[in-house]
């Protein structure tokens, strides 16, 4: 086939940044989506269920590296570094702060 990155979106500068991804990533069969007023942990389930979607690396607003390998066959993404490594370990406080935010953002009942 042509091996072209295909690309909609509802807003100019979301595709130009989803393109841009695509093309740094430079792997077939590869999506990226990016939101605006929304949270990807919203979207996330209505993502899987897609029949085209074999698998999802990553839902995430932090920044993320993609990790490519690359052969004589092409290229393909291997995973996602998503986040940094814990700074320590959740207090009862962190919990409730953490639970809120889920709830806040309709993710949690």
């Amino acid at each position: 086939g042509p091996r072209l990155i295909r690309a909609e979106a509802n807003e100019a500068d979301l595709r130009e940044a989803a393109v841009e991804v695509a093309r740094g990533i430079g792997a077939g069969h590869v999506f990226v989506l990016f939101l605006r007023g929304a949270y990807p942990i919203n979207v996330l389930n209505r993502i899987k269920e897609c029949p085209e979607v074999c698998s999802v690396f990553c839902a995430t607003a932090n920044p993320l590296q993609v990790v490519v390998a690359a052969t004589a066959a092409g290229r393909g993404v291997l995973g996602v570094i998503d986040g940094r490594s814990p700074a320590g370990v959740e207090t009862d406080a962190d919990r409730r702060a953490r639970r809120e935010f889920l709830r806040a953002i309709g993710y949690k009942l």
